[in-house]
């Protein structure tokens, strides 16, 4: 364990960590350091978490004593002992501070969810005022539900970390403003190119070889399916998970009932409908209904389901690679729950919408349009003003590649690398 801490806690020798990208949910997470409740960040793995730690203990360094800031990541086999027992963890900060000769101030704690009943020693910690701040991470929506929640109701504060949003790449490459955007426009388009085949992931955005790009994504792939959904809930018909987990991302944004999910792979409906919810709860796809007023119709209707990040429908299923419209729809979904717009359906009645986006009590249609031109306006219109025309909505917006048109007064249609700004803003004005 002395080994383990040394070599995690690089900080304790007073040096920054280095080569670490700024993420937008930082300033965020800076403005909570006051507050005294538990920090969680929350997201599927590899999307960042960890090196949001290291910049947070970055900052935190610059203020206080280096020593007094201990970063356990939970998923080195060093800490198998922990997994089983979390009163293992009362030695973990015995240790570091034997180590250090500091008391331990700032507790980071990564990947907490492999520590059996973890939730304890966190509350009884932070009910005993033992560190002035106390930060985990986890890697299953789980850690906010059922028993968790409970005893930790009124203690924590949540903040969600997904891979890159397209609005940091653009950042990171040096183009902030929208006269940059407009007078770098190939590298926009090739950055844009690059993130609907390879998705958003800190270190497959790093990663120059496409070949390496997809054995980390499918090495990502495996672990969420063996380790968060698999070993999580210990499935024993992995055949019927696997299959499952492949046929979704294989067939994203498709409709599917859950008895039509139970044929495909040989299963039945509330097996599948469990199974589902596993891989929503590891963060890997997000299932979306069908908009209606009524919760039980909403119930009853088919679904689609969206990846996390474009990269695994790349990686996992070749069949998406010449699909752009399907891509950039992905793309679509994904940078709208990055922006913090969580209400997100669908519109299927003799025509279809692709996203019905709830802000307060307004709605908005979007529609998604790899290239749109006279050949194929009339369809793609078509679904956007059957929507807005059934639920009685102001405004819609067509979402393209790189096209940019008004159809009409309350018909818009905008480019994705546009969307950063002014079509957020106005859609979170409702």
């Amino acid at each position: 364990m002395d080994k383990a801490l040394i070599l995690q806690n690089k900080h304790w020798k007073n040096e920054p960590y280095p080569d670490l990208i700024n993420r937008t949910v930082l300033s965020s997470v800076l403005t909570k350091l006051k507050l005294k409740e538990i920090q969680i960040l929350l997201g599927v793995r590899r999307s960042g978490k960890s090196s949001l730690f290291k910049l947070l203990i970055n900052h935190l360094a610059g203020a206080t004593d280096p020593l007094s800031i201990v970063y356990v990541n939970l998923d080195d086999p060093f800490y198998s002992e922990v997994w089983k027992d979390a009163k293992e963890l009362y030695r973990v900060v015995e240790t570091a501070e034997k180590i250090t000769g500091e008391k331990v101030s700032y507790l980071f704690l990564d990947e907490i969810q492999n520590v059996r009943e973890w939730e304890k020693f966190i509350k009884s910690q932070y009910d005993a005022g033992a560190f002035t701040k106390i930060f985990i991470t986890g890697s299953n929506s789980l850690l906010l539900k059922g028993d968790y929640a409970k005893l930790l109701s009124g203690r924590h504060i949540t903040d969600y970390v997904y891979p890159f949003s397209f609005q940091g790449i653009l950042s990171n490459s040096g183009i902030v403003s929208l006269r940059d955007l407009l007078s770098n426009r190939p590298k926009v388009l090739s950055l844009l190119d690059d993130v609907l085949l390879y998705g958003s992931f800190p270190e497959v955005y790093k990663t120059p070889d496409y070949e390496l790009k997809r054995e980390i994504l499918l090495s990502y792939y495996e672990t969420i399916i063996l380790k968060d959904c698999l070993g999580n809930h210990s499935i024993r018909d992995t055949r019927a998970f696997k299959e499952l987990a492949h046929f979704l991302i294989s067939n994203m944004s498709g409709l599917y009932s859950y008895n039509s999910l139970a044929k495909a792979v040989q299963s039945n409906e509330n097996t599948v409908r469990e199974f589902v919810g596993y891989l929503e709860e590891s963060f890997l796809v997000d299932e979306v209904k069908s908009f209606s007023y009524s919760l039980k119709a909403q119930s009853k209707a088919k679904k689609k389901i969206y990846a996390v990040d474009n990269s695994f429908l790349n990686a996992v299923s070749f069949k998406f690679s010449d699909n752009k419209g399907k891509l950039l729809e992905n793309l679509v979904y994904t940078e709208l729950v990055k922006n913090g717009f969580h209400e997100i359906f669908f519109f299927h009645d003799n025509k279809e919408c692709d996203f019905i986006v709830k802000t307060g009590n307004t709605l908005t249609g979007i529609q998604v349009g790899y290239e749109v031109g006279q050949s194929n306006l009339d369809r793609e219109t078509g679904g956007l003003m059957a929507a807005m025309k059934k639920l009685n909505m102001e405004k819609g917006y067509i979402i393209t590649y790189d096209t940019e048109q008004t159809i009409s007064p309350d018909i818009s249609m905008v480019p994705f690398w546009k969307l950063y700004h002014g079509f957020f803003d106005a859609l979170g004005k409702g």
